[in-house]
């Protein structure tokens, strides 16, 4: 199993619609990160900042990721969330949300 933790902005006056949109995920999106063995995501805020952390069980991560990233659905929910959220200016190439390392785990 992989871990994978993120960080992004979330500036306070888009708070109340990324948390309304988020209380009811579109079924098709949910739908998709199952297939691509994505479990236990969870989204957290932080005054400005959001943190996400979710499980990956798969044995493909980069092919599970391009089909997230290919899927009709997903593109038109991140055509949404991504207007409300600010990436951060130390993320990586490629990246939207900066992945963070993992410092500490225990089972």
């Amino acid at each position: 199993m992989k871990r994978v933790a993120s960080v992004i902005g979330l500036p306070e006056a888009n708070r109340e619609a990324y948390e309304a949109y988020h209380s009811a995920v579109w079924p098709e999106v949910l739908d998709r990160l199952a297939a691509s063995h994505v479990h236990n995501y969870s989204i957290y805020r932080f005054g400005e900042l959001l943190f996400s952390y979710f499980e990956y069980t798969g044995d493909d991560y980069d092919a599970d990721m391009a089909a997230i990233a290919a899927d009709e659905p997903t593109r038109r929910w991140w055509a949404v969330q991504e207007p409300l959220q600010r990436p951060l200016d130390t993320r990586a190439d490629g990246e939207w949300w900066q992945e963070i390392p993992e410092v500490f785990h225990t089972d």
